[in-house]
């Protein structure tokens, strides 16, 4: 998620020069596109010969709700079996315990003492964490990825001063809060012990091979152990000891750098005046001609404890410097964390992390230091449906003093750079993972990517459209299989190096005027897919984010504004769950144990073209949640029930 602000910076452009080959050039093959058929499965499955029962048609779940039109209102729809209840918005009170719980301003007067106690802007991804066993009541810890300046001060950025700094950097970060559900009505617990907010200025720590290591030290910490605060935190993940996986991903827009960065800045997209944040002129940790290691601090997946408020959040630098869209945690055979991540910007890389150590029983005391040592890989996809995983590992692939990886810290701060060297595959845009529940196969969102077939970089087998302007979903087993093996299934074990791979789908309208604009969905459009979830049954949850300079206009006209949908992985059928309000994108999907609600986040309503509001007109492109008397649009959590109680999505 995330572009920055307006055509002034195309975040999607891609700042990947490297020359390391794409599909066709690996192995000379034809471009050919795997889609989502059964016998496509079957072979995705590790079945080379097709039996009676294999060529059957899939055995689907049944979709049971009442598919949503697609829509440009200004309204959230859900479908007529459904409510949805708007839960925690932009600043709404976090509840912190012994802490004042001030009201939110509707002309955006509060002081940033008083956001620092409130909800943060922009929600995004975020988990739930139930309490004493008890579906209804737990923890929703969630991410704030960035702030709109327009609507956050009353008077935009019409004047400029430290304070608006500090009330930007405190919208940033995470939220901890505390919910309980009465009666069908869920609320977020005032004076609640578990509560906090997490911030750009949160003091942190470092772990991992890059913990302590050169490029990590800076005037205020010497020794490179103790960064400060966690930004642009996109999607997340939850881990099997029970702690939230926080990503920074568009990070490098708060840094002003020299009009002409040095070739590891200009890797990560570092240019002059960033996203327009002016942080560095109140702030100069982000003056990079002053601090010029205070951008390697960041770009790393964040672990909190949500049921710790004492709990220092740590940077796990083995796992990688990117800019990270999430982190979803799966077990491999033997019981050891596998993370996979997605590094979202055109023609970057797919990566997962495989620990060392077996997950143990204890909760995070027990496993506190597991993702601090592992083998951290980039995927190359093949043609053919084959893939493998490359290890990011100092000494191996050519990751050597003489590449400029004098060890594994090097390798880790320089993520992007040594994937480039071991020869991964550009993708377009990987964002949200999500691991089927029973299965184990891995789905990826690949959001889009319009430069795609431009300079030389052409489609491929797994980007296998130019001009990719709607975005698609691959899907693929882990296992070691290869052609003509007598293998009747692949093991699907999430530490293997070797992978079989498909598309699950093309998205897009079939009605555009373009071929290459209408998809291969089975049922409901859609186009940008990003949010990607799976709940405990294995209906995968599929969530959108249409740029707004791109929504309702061109081959994006029939769409509408950004939904949710639900889909069959059987079979492919998918169904349109809600659309959102005007100028949002829909984001962050968490469901109760129990699956009687599910938690959705509407992210930046209203937003314009620019991403960046007019002050004088805060509402020019929507009032949602607050209605024609509120004073400006609001990001926030939603929480969608069955009225009859029953389970979501059946």
């Amino acid at each position: 998620m995330g572009q920055g602000f307006g055509r002034d910076y195309e975040q999607g452009e891609g700042v990947n020069t490297t020359c390391n080959p794409f599909i066709h050039e690996v192995d000379g093959e034809r471009r050919h596109v795997l889609r989502c058929t059964t016998a496509a499965v079957a072979l995705l499955m590790g079945s080379h010969t097709l039996t009676a029962s294999a060529a059957a048609p899939a055995k689907g779940k049944p979709l049971g709700f009442t598919s949503v039109p697609t829509s440009s209102a200004d309204a959230l729809v859900v479908p007529p079996e459904y409510d949805a209840q708007v839960l925690y918005r932009w600043g709404d009170a976090t509840g912190i315990a012994g802490a004042a719980a001030p009201a939110f301003s509707a002309d955006a007067s509060n002081s940033w003492q008083e956001q620092l106690l409130q909800s943060g802007m922009h929600h995004d991804g975020m988990e739930y964490f139930p309490l004493d066993k008890n579906p209804r009541h737990g923890l929703l810890a969630i991410n704030h990825e960035y702030t709109d300046d327009g609507l956050l001060h009353s008077d935009g950025m019409k004047t400029w001063t430290a304070d608006k700094v500090r009330k930007s950097q405190a919208a940033h970060g995470v939220s901890v809060i505390e919910v309980v559900e009465r009666a069908g009505v869920w609320r977020v617990m005032p004076n609640s012990r578990y509560a906090r907010r997490i911030t750009g200025n949160t003091p942190m720590q470092f772990s991992g091979p890059a913990a302590g290591h050169a490029l990590l030290k800076t005037s205020a910490d010497p020794e490179g152990m103790r960064p400060l605060g966690t930004l642009n935190n996109c999607a997340a993940g939850q881990t099997p000891w029970g702690t939230f996986l926080t990503c920074e991903e568009n990070w490098n827009g708060y840094f002003s750098a020299q009009n002409k960065p040095n070739p590891d800045e200009a890797r990560y997209g570092l240019r002059a005046k960033g996203f327009g944040y002016r942080w560095h002129e109140f702030d100069e940790r982000f003056d990079v001609a002053k601090h010029p290691n205070e951008p390697h601090r960041f770009g790393w997946v964040v672990e909190i404890d949500p049921q710790d408020p004492t709990q220092t959040p740590i940077k796990r630098t083995a796992l990688g410097r990117i800019k990270h869209e999430g982190a979803t945690t799966t077990l491999s055979r033997d019981g050891r964390a596998v993370v996979y991540m997605g590094d979202d910007e055109r023609f970057e890389y797919i990566y997962k992390f495989v620990s060392r150590d077996k997950v143990k029983p204890g909760g995070y005391r027990a496993n506190k230091d597991i993702l601090d040592h592992g083998t951290l890989y980039v995927a190359r996809f093949d043609a053919q449906g084959y893939g493998r995983w490359l290890p990011l590992v100092h000494g191996e692939g050519g990751l050597n003093a003489a590449s400029g990886f004098a060890s594994q810290a090097d390798v880790v701060v320089k993520c992007r750079q040594a994937a480039d060297v071991v020869g991964a595959t550009k993708m377009d845009r990987p964002e949200w993972v999500a691991v089927h529940p029973n299965t184990g196969e891995v789905f990826v969102t690949l959001t889009n990517n319009s430069s795609r077939g431009k300079d030389g970089r052409m489609a491929d087998a797994a980007n296998p459209r130019n001009d990719n302007i709607m975005g698609h979903i691959i899907r693929w087993r882990e296992g070691k299989s290869r052609q003509g093996d007598a293998v009747s299934r692949l093991d699907g074990d999430a530490s293997a190096t070797e992978f079989r791979w498909m598309h699950f789908a093309l998205a897009g309208d079939p009605n555009a005027d373009k071929a290459e604009y209408r998809g291969t969905i089975k049922g409901d459009m859609y186009g940008s897919p990003d949010g990607l979830q799976f709940d405990a049954s294995g209906l995968l949850w599929i969530q959108t984010d249409i740029s707004t300079s791109a929504m309702h206009k061109g081959a994006y006209k029939g769409i509408g504004n950004n939904m949710m949908l639900c889909a069959d992985p059987a079979t492919g059928e998918t169904k349109r769950f809600l659309t959102g309000p005007a100028g949002c994108e829909i984001t962050g999907v968490s469901f109760t144990p129990d699956r009687r609600a599910v938690f959705i986040n509407i992210q930046h309503p209203g937003e314009t073209a620019s991403e960046r509001s007019d002050p004088a007109q805060p509402k020019a492109v929507s009032h949602w949640p607050d209605g024609p008397a509120g004073g400006r649009p609001r990001s926030a959590t939603v929480v969608i029930r069955r009225k009859d109680g029953g389970i979501v999505g059946t």
